[in-house]
C-alpha cells in the first residue's frame, strides 16, 4: 500500500552527484509471511506449501520478484540468544536469501530486531505507558506498526501488517544510512544506525 511521506529532505550533494537515488528494499524474512517494503509501499509473500521445501521455494521466488531490481537490501537478522521452534529453518531461509543477493551482486545489510525497534521507537524494550510493563507479543509489534503510521504515513493492514511494518522500518534505516532520511528522526532513534554493520556506501551508490 502507498502513502505520501511527511518529510522529504534534500539528499547530500555528494550523493546526488554520484547518480540517481538507490532503490532500497526492506525484508522481514519468515517461513510463513515475509514482509517487504520500498519507499511509499509495503507488500508480503505468503508461503502456503505443505512441505518445508515447498515453502522455501515459494518464499525465494516471491522475494526474488521484489529484489531483482534493488540497489540495496536491508534484512532483519536473528535476535541474539533467541531460540524457538523453527529457528533452524528460518536461519536457513535467511541465508538462502543472502546467498541469492550475493549471486546478484546486490549489497545488503543485516539489522537485529533490537536495532530495528530502536530506530522505530527509540528503545529496544518499549513499555506500556499506563502499566510501565515491558511490551511483548502483539503489543510490541503494534507499537512499531503505530510508529510507521505516525512517522511515515504508511498504514499496514491485514494478516501481514506487522511483517510489512517491520520491513518498512528496515528500508527506512537503509535509506537514512545512504543520506536520504524519509522523516525527521531524533537522535534517540538515529543511534540505531551506528551499531549496524553496513556495506561500503560508495559501492551501493555507484550501482
Amino acid at each position: 500500500m502507498t502513502a505520501p511521506t511527511p518529510f522529504t529532505p534534500e539528499a547530500p550533494a555528494a550523493l546526488v552527484a554520484a547518480g540517481a537515488r538507490p532503490r532500497v528494499i526492506g525484508l522481514d524474512i519468515a517461513m510463513g509471511i515475509t514482509g517487504i517494503a520500498g519507499e511509499g509501499w509495503t507488500d508480503h509473500v505468503k508461503a502456503r506449501g505443505q512441505s518445508q521445501h515447498s515453502r522455501f521455494e515459494q518464499q525465494l521466488i516471491g522475494i526474488a520478484d521484489h529484489i531483482r531490481a534493488a540497489d540495496f537490501v536491508v534484512i532483519e537478522g536473528a535476535a541474539y540468544g533467541h531460540n524457538n521452534t523453527g529457528a533452524d529453518a528460518l536461519a536457513a531461509m535467511r541465508w538462502m536469501v543472502r546467498h541469492d543477493l550475493w549471486k546478484r551482486r546486490i549489497p545488503y545489510a543485516v539489522v537485529t530486531p533490537g536495532q530495528r525497534m530502536i530506530y522505530a521507537v527509540g528503545t529496544a524494550a518499549p513499555k506500556d505507558p499506563e502499566t510501565g510493563k515491558r511490551l511483548r507479543g502483539d503489543a510490541l509489534k503494534g507499537a512499531l506498526r503505530d510508529a510507521v503510521a505516525e512517522t511515515y504515513g504508511i498504514h499496514t493492514e491485514g494478516p501481514a501488517r506487522y511483517d510489512e511494518a517491520d520491513a518498512h522500518i528496515l528500508m527506512a534505516m537503509g535509506v537514512h544510512w545512504l543520506g536520504w532520511p524519509l522523516a525527521v528522526v531524533p537522535d534517540t532513534h538515529r543511534r540505531a544506525l551506528d551499531s549496524v554493520r553496513w556495506p561500503d556506501r560508495a559501492t551501493v551508490v555507484a550501482r
